[in-house]
């Protein structure tokens, strides 16, 4: 249950945040019979650092080799694929391809492949400039690549949804508007005040993200790292130009950031991002017009053919870097305490493996349910990828609100009514797509605000933002 009561009881595990890593370790415990208490200080999940980003499958090719990032990458990876089939979550099979486009990145390309072959990545290759041409005929001139067929497109959002719905149907629950206030252990466990009422907690993990910090001070009274918010800026460019790429097109890196992707999305368009700007607001991650035009430029440098495409979108997101680049995981067994923190870009492929970890940590390597368990229940999520059938184009869908996005009435019902209900209008967005095609709610918005009436908080009458 989703409610805003006050929040009172006893709970086995107690897990703070609701971004793709808390979804998936709540789920992970509630599938092994733990009574398991989500808390998020928003009004809905993945309203921090997960609902800003690229959607990309790892393989971990070009991981820190032997580290617990490319573990967590791989396995969860593994489950991801197992499960995704009973979840209904699609995959875009894309392959990813990293670009040389000079003589100097192209000498960079066989120790990349030598480093992903020793991670395990053993099908990449070396193309040629003429084998790029082939594979992508709309790509500007290459030296060469690195082709790593593994790497795919998923939904961003649905799959962490699917995580926290399954948890839901195995019993555990969800609390929003619930911040963490602080904190006592009491020996074998915790006493949690929260902004909605006290709880105690046999075992704390804290997945807050890009608060991760402050949790752990709160809790602990002091932090063993500082979240130092990165920037990421992204231009969507409309439908029409997803003809014109195949793979994930990526940059040969450095040792700043992996680069500005160029990719096609779950959803029918190309995504061209993410910039990688340091700043000290962990909750605004605003646009700027200089730093969205670098990136049209840009893209129009590497496909030529996207020039001539309009942009329909443009949003930033925030990662939760910290002062180091590898993962910020540790466990205080002494106070039932874990933190999975400074989980950046990678975070919505290693959430399935982080969960595992977590697993292990705590539970001293007791076996957790198998996917084949046959008391697991499986929600099946609705499709909202644009290469399978879509709700609108089966019978009695109610019609359809937003052409954009060929989003159905029955659609948005089902995400204001069912299971782990959208709670605002974010929430909604990203259960269903409304609102988010090329005319940005333009002509659906007024339909959206009549069917959510008495949903929301705040209402989108009312003119206040969600």
């Amino acid at each position: 249950m989703a409610d805003l009561e006050a929040l009172t009881g006893q709970y086995d595990v107690v897990v703070i945040g609701g971004g793709v890593v808390g979804c998936a370790v709540v789920r992970r415990y509630a599938l092994a019979g733990r009574r398991t208490l989500l808390i998020e200080k928003a009004a809905d999940i993945l309203a921090g650092a997960s609902k800003g980003n690229s959607a990309l499958l790892h393989t971990g090719f070009d991981a820190p080799e032997e580290s617990l990032e490319l573990w967590c990458m791989q396995a969860g990876y593994r489950e991801f694929m197992e499960i995704r089939n009973r979840l209904n979550l699609p995959i875009l099979h894309t392959g990813a391809m990293v670009i040389a486009w000079s003589a100097e990145e192209r000498e960079q390309l066989a120790p990349m492949a030598e480093k992903a072959r020793a991670n395990g990545v053993g099908d990449v290759r070396i193309l040629d400039a003429a084998q790029v041409r082939e594979r992508e005929p709309a790509l500007a001139a290459a030296k060469g690549a690195l082709l790593v067929p593994g790497e795919h497109v998923i939904d961003p959002w649905s799959t962490p949804l699917a995580y926290a719905r399954q948890a839901m149907a195995a019993g555990a629950r969800f609390a929003f508007d619930a911040e963490l206030l602080g904190g006592e252990s009491c020996g074998d466990g915790w006493t949690l005040r929260t902004s909605r009422g006290e709880i105690t907690a046999g075992l704390v993990v804290n997945c807050a993200g890009l608060y991760g910090d402050v949790v752990e001070q709160r809790l602990l009274g002091e932090a063993t790292f500082q979240i130092k918010p990165r920037k990421g800026q992204f231009v969507v460019f409309d439908k029409p130009a997803s003809r014109l790429i195949g793979h994930i097109i990526l940059p040969v890196p450095n040792e700043r950031t992996k680069g500005v992707v160029v990719s096609r999305t779950i959803f029918g368009n190309v995504l061209v991002g993410p910039t990688a700007e340091e700043q000290d607001d962990r909750v605004r991650a605003t646009v700027s017009d200089e730093q969205l035009q670098l990136l049209i430029e840009q893209a129009g440098r590497l496909v030529p053919g996207l020039e001539r495409m309009p942009v329909s979108a443009v949003y930033a997101g925030l990662r939760p870097a910290t002062e180091r680049k590898e993962y910020r995981v540790r466990f205080v067994p002494e106070q039932r305490y874990l933190v999975l923190g400074g989980i950046r870009s990678t975070g919505l492929t290693a959430a399935l493996g982080l969960a595992q970890h977590a697993w292990a940590l705590t539970e001293d390597g007791a076996p957790a349910p198998g996917a084949d368990a046959p008391e697991l229940e499986w929600p099946r999520m609705p499709n909202l990828a644009e290469h399978l059938p879509r709700d609108w184009s089966q019978p009695d869908h109610g019609d359809i609100v937003c052409h954009c996005e060929m989003v159905t009435r029955r659609e948005i019902d089902a995400a204001l009514n069912g299971p782990l209900a959208a709670r605002d209008l974010g929430g909604l967005k990203r259960r269903t797509r409304i609102c988010m095609g090329r005319c940005q709610g333009f002509y659906c918005s007024a339909s959206v605000a009549q069917m959510s009436a008495g949903k929301f908080e705040q209402p989108m009458a009312s003119g206040k933002r969600t």
